[in-house]
């Protein structure tokens, strides 16, 4: 088991071109069932690294796919858009 805290510290990786994608800002959790749903990371920086783009990444739970010491690996195709929210 892991907790919320840790995941803070930890790179999240995309598997399919080893992009990191940056810190975990929230979880979405099912009310209902109580089972995190998804992760959401902080959105990429942009314009000298001084700005953020205003899109955040949801990355679908099933998408996860290993937990390390360090990293979270995650299985994402790098042009799928639909990832992201406002």
């Amino acid at each position: 088991m892991i907790k919320a805290t840790q995941l803070e510290t930890k790179d999240i990786v995309n598997l399919s071109d080893g992009a990191r994608l940056g810190p975990i800002k929230d979880l979405h959790i099912d009310l209902e069932t109580g089972r995190v749903v998804a992760l959401v990371l902080q959105a990429p920086r942009k314009y000298f690294g001084l700005m953020r783009s205003g899109r955040d990444l949801v990355i679908p739970w099933d998408q996860v796919k290993k937990f390390g010491l360090d990293t979270v690996l995650v299985d994402l195709q790098p042009l799928d858009r639909s990832f992201y929210q406002e």
